[in-house]
């Protein structure tokens, strides 16, 4: 096979060549359509186990926030876990300065992040979404929804009066 005809060949047939011959090739077109998902060594490690019941690239995204999971708890010493709640806790002091978008996303809740993240940067679908994180699709709706909220008033903050009361 040639280099263009690679980029015709699904996640499927790469990674049984992958597997079945060891081809490079096939590995370097995984890899330059997955990049940005990461992990891929533990992936390669346990590519044998996928089970093609979810897009490759819904796999790759949950070992990825396994990866990311596993780090929060050495350093934090706990659980990186969304605790189901319908309302974010206090998200930010306020200001008077506008928040960028990138800060306004690490001061959400991990629930509300995750979900962000995973829809609106990596497309995912909701189905996609709570298959990786173990919630009901119309949780992840609500997350996101909230997580948009929650972005949208730290990067608007509504306007304060001279006398420091909200206007």
């Amino acid at each position: 096979m040639g280099r263009e005809t690679y980029s015709e060949v699904p996640d499927r047939g790469l990674a049984e060549a992958l597997l079945e011959r060891g081809d490079e090739k096939a590995f370097r077109e995984l890899y330059r359509r997955h990049t940005p998902r990461l992990t891929w060594l533990r992936a390669a490690q346990y590519l044998d186990r996928f089970r093609w019941e979810s897009s490759l690239s819904t796999w790759l995204s949950g070992i990825g926030l396994n990866v990311c999971r596993d780090l929060w708890r050495k350093r934090n010493g706990r659980d990186l876990e969304w605790n189901g709640s319908a309302e974010p806790p206090v998200l930010a002091p306020r200001t008077d300065e506008r928040i960028d978008l990138e800060r306004a996303i690490t001061l959400l809740p991990v629930g509300y992040r995750t979900v962000l993240i995973l829809h609106d940067l990596e497309g995912f679908t909701h189905d996609e979404i709570g298959e990786q994180l173990g919630i009901a699709a119309g949780t992840s709706k609500s997350q996101l929804s909230c997580a948009r909220r929650a972005v949208r008033a730290m990067l608007n903050p509504e306007p304060r009066r001279m006398d420091g009361r909200d206007a």
